[in-house]
């Protein structure tokens, strides 16, 4: 796997994790104010899943790496 393409899986397995953890925690506000959506977060603690969703990717994307270079799973075709 060369940088790049290292790079770019880590990203989009960051954002595939993101849109998995943003639900997390989510309570409404119990009385919004005036020109507020109802349905908006209270606190949606956004930094904290960055990291968390930051983490779990990081783990997901080593286990991509360890089957990519030990050659668990090949799409090549082998020997005929």
């Amino acid at each position: 796997m060369t940088g790049l393409t290292g790079l770019l899986a880590y990203v989009i397995i960051w954002w595939m994790v993101l849109f998995t953890v943003l639900p997390w925690g989510v309570r409404r506000a119990e009385n919004p104010e005036p020109g507020h959506e109802p349905a908006a977060p209270d606190k949606p603690m956004l930094w904290r899943k960055a990291a968390i969703t930051s983490v779990i990717a990081a783990l997901l994307w080593g286990l991509l790496y360890a089957v990519i270079d030990n050659a668990w799973i090949s799409l090549r075709p082998g020997p005929q």
